[in-house]
């Protein structure tokens, strides 16, 4: 499609807007990470990195990490599982209920976090189960399954079925038709899947507000603990620059195994 010059000027000024509205905030706790005063101060007084030594010291930070880091792993390892397991079923088999079910896995993470913290919290207490870092876990799992569900899905409606079938024509039976031909091809969507699933573990709050226990503290909640603390808000901004780092290294990742995967599949067309 053609555009005028002043249309293409018009678009990459708001592309530029849009752009400036979501990173410059992240921009300026990166720089106030940095800040030598105890207090946001803009421009920075100065440049320190005491607050980074601070925050790797604070013991209440690295017990949050290596929180969130065990919650991200856990639901990471359920929604690969089921995800997969549901992703196979939905794509591969008709039966009667098959749009009910893709509409139920993937309502989770359409639905608002408090809506489905509180129905956890509910579910939990109904039976019986004292709330913990597993509860974390099953509460990020329920939103992490869709993602992996829908990026094993989407790669399986690009997969022929006549490398499987020929495999198992062969003399291959089931598990070693997955082995060696389904495995391969669905690898990069699985890690792309994990990915994100890990990534948005890592930084939810809603959800794990409602099912944490009393001493469960993820790296999100630990910072809106923190926030209105005296004295705590440039160990917090660190704090903020890690979960950022964090949730988009994964993120990036996934990002290019997608275009990768999209590549090949293209190139494999012609």
């Amino acid at each position: 499609m053609h555009l005028s010059p002043a249309a293409r000027l018009a678009l990459r000024l708001v592309t530029a807007a849009g752009l400036a509205f979501v990173y410059v905030p992240l921009l300026v706790v990166v720089i106030s990470s940095f800040n030598s005063a105890r207090i946001f101060t803009w421009p920075p007084d100065g440049f320190t990195l005491e607050w980074w030594g601070r925050a790797w010291d604070n013991p209440g930070a690295r017990a949050a990490l290596s929180a969130s880091l065990r919650a991200a792993l856990g639901a990471t390892a359920i929604a690969l599982v089921l995800g997969t397991l549901l992703s196979f079923a939905v794509q591969r088999h008709r039966f009667f209920g098959r749009e009910a079910v893709n509409l139920l896995v993937v309502l989770p993470i359409a639905l608002p976090g408090i809506v489905t913290g509180i129905a956890l919290q509910s579910s939990f207490r109904v039976l019986g189960v004292s709330l913990s870092l597993w509860t974390i876990v099953v509460g990020h799992a329920t939103f992490c399954v869709v993602v992996v569900f829908n990026n094993v899905v989407a790669r399986l409606r690009r997969v022929s079925r006549s490398l499987e079938e020929a495999s198992m024509d062969l003399g291959a039976d089931a598990f070693e038709t997955f082995r060696l031909v389904t495995f391969p091809a669905l690898r990069s969507a699985l890690l792309a899947g994990g990915l994100l699933a890990f990534a948005l573990s890592f930084d939810e709050i809603i959800v794990t507000t409602f099912t944490a226990g009393p001493g469960d503290q993820t790296l999100p909640l630990w910072i809106f603990t923190n926030l209105t603390r005296p004295n705590q808000a440039p160990v917090v901004n660190v704090v903020a620059v890690l979960l950022i780092a964090v949730s988009v290294v994964p993120i990036w990742l996934a990002q290019r195994l997608s275009e990768g995967a999209l590549r090949g599949g293209a190139a494999g067309a012609h």
